[in-house]
């Protein structure tokens, strides 16, 4: 039986040669067998055996009578709904999954669809897509997706190999992602022919990149044009991206917070309006896939590098920011540390090492683009000073911050990092967060004075103030008070 690393290799070998075609039934693809069902622990109590909860499917009235055939969504879903399940319950009978096993085999694939072929054997709760599943359902309720619709893999392979890495068989390490997302269509293609719908939570490619503030450098002579990783004198990069959906293996999210399971579960069902009932009723199921944005990792150089200790590791962790990081907003350093992260990391790459910036969707401190934008204005309307900036949140939210940064170093495990040796970060959060999972950071590197824009010394200086990490100076509370943004009067309203 050949080792997990013989079968990625052999992976890896389909890609090698990109004028042959590759099919998912190639011969070089791995042979998984079908992993013996679930059965229900007898060490943890489960919720009595009850029936099924029907409702019958209500008729559509919008549409024309000739129509309703095709609309109807007991058409699509026959006349019962289904709207949770217990274990041990009738036809219930969920794949196996033993979450931090190296071996796919043994681990098992995610089974998270409640399609015809598939409902009865789901070992995770959820739906695929992360905050863009709600968008599957719609394409589905208009029927411009066919419900029965099973994705062609073919040409799909991962460009480059990514592992596996000892972190991978280590079910602390990684918790909120599945470290064989990339790989799901392949290593469980066997379950893929039974019928069980099985769906990439992971995906890698190449890419070029073109930004301005790049292309100035390389104008400027701060970035060299290598025609590897700076491929030209307009700066153009090349880079490898990962994608990634956010899957939770619950206990081990909740013991990364200090929590028990079972408040986690209630947490995430009522404050999701009891969008995931199985989160209470079935306590055996144990992954999670949440409606929440997901992250992209770009590395640039080679990706061999970033789990080589030999070699040096520059890395940004970026949460973000769209009115910044797109729309060039000048209240806060986000786009601005985010070009000086990926310019350190191309030249840490271009000396040999190698480079990563990882973007996270966690816009306004995960508390949403609204949040932001009504703290915006009560900041403009007091007067936006540094000693006041936390404040205006805190009144609006009810906290500061919503990131958690506990779950973030999942994607370095997943890479294999074991060292940073230029971490381009000011937040202790992240730090605390890396160097509590065994990740030793040698260096950290604040935002250049130059490259902070004038509206956002309010930001800066309250975070560096609360204790955010910086070369330079701290200011008193009396200093503070006096670091004023532009005010409500100076935009024409």
């Amino acid at each position: 039986m050949r080792s997990l690393e013989s079968r990625m290799d052999a992976i890896q070998a389909t890609t090698d040669n990109a004028s042959e075609a590759i099919s998912p039934s190639a011969p070089v693809l791995p042979i998984v067998a079908v992993v013996p069902p679930l059965s229900v622990s007898q060490s943890e109590p489960s919720p009595p055996i009850s029936p099924q909860l029907l409702a019958e499917s209500p008729k559509s009235d919008s549409v024309l009578e000739g129509d309703k055939k095709k609309n109807n969504a007991a058409t699509k879903w026959g006349n019962r709904i289904v709207l949770t399940t217990y274990p041990g319950q009738s036809g219930i009978d969920p794949i196996r999954l033993q979450w931090g096993a190296m071996d796919p085999r043994v681990r098992g694939p995610i089974v998270v669809s409640r399609g015809l072929s598939t409902v009865r054997k789901r070992n995770a709760v959820g739906a695929h897509s992360g905050s863009y599943g709600i968008y599957h359902a719609l394409a589905v309720a208009i029927d411009e997706l066919n419900l029965n619709h099973r994705p062609d893999f073919t040409n799909t392979e991962p460009p480059v190999a990514i592992g596996p890495f000892p972190q991978w068989g280590d079910a602390e390490k990684i918790v909120a992602m599945d470290p064989f997302g990339h790989l799901a269509p392949w290593l469980f293609k066997d379950y893929i022919d039974d019928g069980i719908e099985i769906r990439p939570t992971i995906a890698v490619t190449k890419a070029h990149m073109r930004l301005y503030e790049i292309a100035d450098e390389v104008k400027n002579g701060k970035l060299r044009v290598d025609g590897k990783i700076v491929i030209n004198e307009q700066g153009d990069l090349t880079v490898t991206k990962v994608a990634v959906e956010p899957v939770w293996y619950l206990p081990g999210v909740a013991k990364r917070f200090g929590i028990d399971e079972g408040t986690l579960r209630r947490a995430l069902f009522e404050d999701t309006g009891g969008s995931y009932p199985e989160l209470i009723t079935r306590p055996d199921i144990k992954v999670f896939l949440p409606p929440i944005g997901g992250m992209t990792a770009y590395i640039f150089g080679d990706p061999a590098k970033t789990a080589d200790p030999s070699c040096r590791l520059a890395l940004r962790v970026h949460d973000e920011c769209n009115g910044s990081d797109v729309f060039g907003s000048d209240i806060c350093t986000c786009r601005p540390y985010l070009l000086f992260g990926i310019s350190e990391a191309v030249k840490e790459a271009q000396n040999g090492g190698s480079g990563v910036v990882v973007y996270f969707r966690k816009e306004g401190r995960a508390l949403g683009e609204v949040t932001k934008y009504l703290v915006y204005n009560a900041r403009k309307r007091m007067g936006d000073s540094a000693a006041e900036y936390f404040t205006r949140t805190e009144n609006i939210a009810g906290v500061k911050d919503m990131r958690f940064q506990a779950l973030m170093p999942d994607i370095l495990h997943f890479l294999g990092i074991k060292k940073i040796d230029r971490m381009l970060s000011m937040s202790n959060m992240k730090y605390d967060a890396i160097v509590g999972q065994g990740i030793p950071i040698y260096e950290r590197v604040p935002i250049p004075e130059e490259l902070i824009p004038e509206d956002s010394r309010v930001e800066i200086d309250a975070k560096i103030h609360a204790g955010y990490f910086t070369s330079g100076k701290v200011l008193t509370l009396e200093e503070l008070s006096t670091v004023k943004g532009r005010q409500w009067e100076d935009v024409d309203h």
